[in-house]
């Protein structure tokens, strides 16, 4: 079968099983004690990596789509963006537990350090766009499901200057995942300057007919 025709049947299983891959390699990293001296710190960092790759990926799959003109990467999208969203509930509880789940050291946290306020933002961007990612919430929307969920652009945005606030220049994934974003709303900018472009041009008369 080819890749124009791949069947939900299997595909979305076995995307929903990889991702959970990192989750589960995590946990048995952690029952085996291989995250030592600092487990908490590892499993904080290996989380919010992984939970900034999912949002590039999830990103990265419509221009996928257009440019492959296939349609499975669409029906991967949802499912790629809330394992987005799990993995950065699991980063911020973990931060939680670290501080002690300390309300006023989260606070001066968010006050003091940029880095945690970016990430903190970027967590309540994705929140309503997680809560309203089912298809209910999408019907009953309507054109307003699609504005809100532009934001996630600018959830992705703060959420990689989380990264490269937090990692001060000495990490080059970072600065990857930047340029990825720079060149995907580029690519967005493009696609919409064109449509506007289309709407306004009006159509060419066709030669031979007069009014």
């Amino acid at each position: 079968m080819g890749l124009k025709n791949h069947p939900d049947v299997w595909l979305k299983p076995t995307v929903f099983v990889l991702c959970l891959l990192p989750f589960i390699g995590l946990v048995f990293a952690l029952l085996t004690n291989r995250l030592d001296p600092n487990p908490i710190e590892v499993l904080t960092d290996e989380t919010g990596e992984w939970a900034l790759r999912f949002i590039i990926l999830g990103l990265v799959l419509t221009p996928l789509r257009q440019k492959l003109k296939v349609s499975w990467p669409v029906r991967l999208r949802r499912m790629i963006g809330l394992y987005a969203f799990f993995y950065a509930c699991i980063h911020f509880l973990l931060y939680l537990l670290d501080s002690g789940f300390s309300v006023p050291a989260v606070i001066e946290d968010l006050y003091e350090r940029p880095y945690v306020l970016a990430g903190f933002i970027a967590l309540m961007i994705f929140l309503p766009l997680a809560i309203t990612s089912t298809r209910k919430m999408t019907k009953r929307l309507g054109k307003r499901w699609q504005l809100l969920h532009r934001w996630v652009y600018l959830g992705a945005t703060a959420a990689i200057v989380h990264y490269v606030w937090l990692a001060k220049g000495e990490r080059l994934e970072p600065k990857v995942y930047l340029v990825i974003l720079l060149a995907l709303l580029v690519i967005r900018l493009i696609k919409l300057l064109n449509g506007k472009k289309n709407t306004r041009t009006p159509p060419r008369p066709v030669a031979g007919v007069s009014d």
